[in-house]
């Protein structure tokens, strides 16, 4: 487990044993090709991904994947998330499972086009 706070998301992932880091590699791995163009970033000492604002962050808990993709992604998700233990802005993945990437990408995916949409209204406030 990772002891000091990582500079970037390398050396975060680093500091986790083999198989969590495989883990922690298909997450990231995941949200980069559902998000193209997003920015990698440490927030919270956690792996965050940026795209007109915060996408998403993940973490490495002794038995779970953290995924933290807000409150609106969780309200809109609820039911795809139901058999994972989650909270208003968060679902843990148990580490001797799978990693639900299909449900990630529609995840991240849905935050992308909030990211954009948002982005494009405030454009547009500023026009007026």
């Amino acid at each position: 487990m990772i002891t000091t706070k990582a500079n970037n998301v390398d050396e975060y992932i680093a500091g986790f044993p083999g198989d969590i880091q495989k883990k922690l590699e298909q997450m990231r791995a995941t949200i980069s090709k559902a998000a193209p163009g997003a920015e990698e970033t440490i927030s919270y000492s956690m792996p965050a991904f940026k795209l007109k604002g915060i996408l998403v962050y993940f973490a490495a808990f002794k038995n779970h994947i953290g995924f933290y993709p807000t409150a609106s992604a969780i309200a809109a998700f609820k039911k795809e998330i139901s058999k994972y233990k989650w909270s208003k802005g968060a679902i843990q993945f148990p580490t001797e499972m799978p990693l639900p990437l299909e449900l990630v990408t529609e995840i991240v995916k849905f935050k992308v086009k909030a990211n954009m949409d948002k982005a494009e209204a405030k454009k547009m406030k500023g026009k007026n």
